[in-house]
């Protein structure tokens, strides 16, 4: 069962050896809805004892990745705290006390064995078939042992000593698990060179910033009873836990790159919206009981808990992404969309700036023919490169419309009679170009793909004649012109 405690605080604590990607993104937001349903508190702590693989470039990515998304902490870098610093590198002298309580209780020992020696017995044990547990040599070195090998000029590691016991977790998701600590080796709380392993500094960090709920991936579970053996050790509160499960690709592979982006900020560039990335991976894990899908962030708030997680693995959908992203678009208004979309444009370089009324005024028109056909900006690029260049591609489908006999008399009639048009709008156009097929005794259809293949290089689009009326009447004659000159 889920339990309300009256003080709610949860983390979330990355890594930066990376971008935020999907995975860690969904974790975020499960935490971040969790505590704003209960009115709690977000702490965004960074875990950067990795010295080799942590960067402050990841660090950017990370920040930059949750602010886009709109996941806002209420303690963390950039705004400080009561329970701070929120970098476990600043953190170091805040877990020696600790360590010394370990030592002096008999919770913990000196190891004095190198990483050689370490090696090797685990290669005698694994070409036996067995799982290498530490043979705890060093548990009952005498102290003059001990003095021998630090004339040796050794630096000591500083290990746990496992109780002989069942160690039971209440997970929130998954349920009651149990785990036997003799499958587990007495692991090493800080390394030689003084810095403090993952499982031991990121208990002693829950511990210290009162750390009420410890929601994360599913693949810490094996973490999960080496830091409760901590907690009891030192005699501490253990928060609860909730691990949510993994997010996989369609192959039923772990998440990565091959199966396509998944980078939070590799989506902003994609043309994707932020709310429409964070109700879609609501969904992966969560559910509301019903049928509907697109909640606002305000929903999602409200609705969540954890007992409507699944303890099954999510299947990461790239078209039902696109889907979210495009019923978001779908709604949001002509001007708004202008504004998404501007940045596209300009990097694109379809156009410089937005500053005259006429432009913005004119894109609002390109936006309401378009938002309902695409479900991204770049898709929007993509799908209407010919409302702002020239040189845009006729793709093989509209090649073989233009090839057609007939093609070059019909666009030459066609070009003829909007020279004559007077009032060029929408229902003008129309008429003059049915007008014309009449004319021509053809069907509707046999001059209106060979004019949007003309126009617009594509076979399918918008309606004919609003684009025709968007593009303005010297765009419309002169691709033609250019295409039957293309046919000569």
């Amino acid at each position: 069962m889920e339990t309300k405690k009256k003080s709610i605080r949860v983390r979330f604590a990355p890594s930066p050896t990376g971008y935020l990607h999907i995975g860690g993104a969904r974790t975020a937001l499960f935490n971040w809805l969790y505590t704003r349903h209960y009115n709690g508190t977000f702490v965004l702590r960074i875990e950067d004892t990795d010295l080799v693989r942590s960067t402050d470039e990841a660090v950017t990515a990370i920040l930059d990745g949750m602010k886009w998304l709109g996941l806002d902490w209420d303690e963390g870098p950039e705004k400080g705290g009561e329970y701070g610093p929120y970098f476990q590198t600043q953190r170091l002298n805040l877990y020696k006390p600790f360590v010394d309580r370990l030592l002096t209780s008999g919770e913990a020992y000196y190891c004095y064995c190198t990483p050689e020696e370490l090696k090797t017995r685990r290669k005698k044990e694994m070409a036996r078939g067995k799982a290498y547990i530490y043979d705890r040599k060093c548990l009952n070195l005498s102290e003059a042992e001990k003095e021998k090998i630090k004339r040796e000029g050794r630096k000591p590691s500083i290990r746990l000593k496992m109780p002989d016991r069942k160690i039971i977790v209440q997970d929130l998701i998954k349920g009651k698990m149990e785990f036997d600590s003799k499958l587990f080796s007495d692991f090493v709380l800080v390394k030689s060179d003084g810095i403090p392993t993952y499982n031991f500094a990121v208990t002693i960090d829950d511990i210290l910033m009162k750390i009420s709920l410890v929601m994360r991936g599913d693949d810490h579970i094996s973490n999960t009873p080496k830091q409760i053996v901590i907690y009891q050790a030192l005699e501490a509160p253990i928060p609860d836990f909730a691990h949510i499960p993994m997010i996989m690709g369609s192959d039923n592979t772990r998440l990565s790159k091959r199966h396509g982006a998944t980078s939070v900020m590799e989506f902003q560039k994609m043309g994707f919206l932020p709310e429409a990335v964070v109700n879609y991976i609501a969904h992966l894990g969560w559910s509301s009981g019903t049928d509907r899908e697109v909640f606002s962030t305000a929903e999602l708030i409200e609705g969540f808990t954890l007992d409507k997680v699944s303890s099954h693995a999510s299947i990461f959908d790239m078209e039902k992404l696109n889907w979210f992203n495009g019923e978001y678009l779908k709604e949001m208004p002509n001007e708004m969309y202008v504004k998404n979309l501007t940045p596209f444009l300009e990097e694109a370089g379809f156009i410089d700036y937005l500053s005259d009324i006429e432009m913005k005024s004119w894109l609002e028109k390109i936006v309401s023919l378009m938002k309902t056909r695409v479900k991204n900006f770049r898709q929007f690029l993509e799908y209407g490169d010919y409302f702002f260049k020239e040189d845009f591609v006729t793709d093989e489908n509209a090649e073989q419309i233009l090839k057609q006999n007939g093609v070059k008399n019909i666009l030459k009639n066609l070009v003829k009679g909007l020279q004559e048009l007077d009032s060029w709008d929408e229902g003008s156009i129309e008429t003059k170009v049915r007008e014309i097929a009449t004319q021509l005794n053809i069907k509707g259809r046999q001059i209106i793909h060979p004019t949007r293949a003309a126009l617009s290089g594509k076979t399918v689009g918008p309606s004919l004649f609003a684009l025709m009326e968007v593009l303005g009447k010297d765009k419309n004659i002169k691709r033609l012109e250019k295409t039957i000159a293309n046919l000569d």
